[in-house]
């Protein structure tokens, strides 16, 4: 008993100590204060970041499966290689996904995740389709405009407009696979399918991820 409290001491220490690096190293990275990078200029506010989720239909562990995670990096790394996003951070957990991003101020934002959505969702039906037909009976809606689903309708998207209100998303995001009911792993950056090991570690595994101070300095 007292061993395995100690574990749990320990690890809670772990990750106590890499969330502390984390910050230590986002401070680090900033600029020193001027007049003109105090006060963020409204034509940057109105090219502010956003903290966009999406659910799978029912709450589906659909997403437990790598190669549905694969699906969503894919076309995150088309939207960043096309210029469309700057990402911020994300998360790709069992039944939904986390996402700090940034539209490009030319494009509209409800086109650009209209279009992520529906290109996650027709990829994701045609591997159903073709190797999971039972699966797939759980995606049928059979609505006027669709005979399956994926993602649930109106996904959440909320505008940041400050540093403070980042972290605190990005952390938010960073913690996800560690929230008891989901156990993924003990540490933030031991998680794969996250932008944990950039932030904590300096390493992007997916080579798309852009550090979300530079939104603000």
């Amino acid at each position: 008993m007292l061993l395995v409290t100690c574990q749990k001491a320990t690890l809670k220490h772990q990750q106590r100590r890499v969330r502390c690096r984390c910050w230590c190293l986002v401070r680090r990275r900033r600029t020193s204060p001027t007049t003109e990078n105090i006060w963020v200029k409204m034509e940057e506010k109105e090219n502010h970041l956003t903290f966009f989720t999406a659910t799978i239909l029912n709450w589906n562990h659909l997403l437990k499966f790598d190669k549905y995670k694969d699906i969503i990096v894919k076309s995150l790394k088309f939207l960043v290689n096309e210029k469309r996003v700057v990402l911020s951070a994300f998360v790709i957990m069992p039944n939904h996904i986390h996402i700090v991003w940034r539209i490009n101020k030319e494009l509209k934002y409800e086109y650009v995740q209209r279009d992520f959505l529906k290109y996650t969702s027709q990829m994701i039906l045609n591997d159903l389709k073709k190797y999971h037909p039972l699966r797939l009976k759980k995606f049928y809606v059979n609505a006027k405009d669709r005979k399956y689903q994926i993602w649930e309708r109106n996904p959440l998207s909320v505008n940041i407009f400050s540093e403070k209100v980042a972290f605190q998303k990005i952390n938010y995001i960073h913690m996800n696979p560690l929230q008891e009911g989901w156990n993924l792993c003990e540490l933030p950056n031991l998680y794969r399918y996250s932008s944990a090991r950039f932030y904590y570690d300096g390493i992007d595994d997916w080579g798309i991820l852009t550090h979300c101070l530079e939104n603000y300095y």
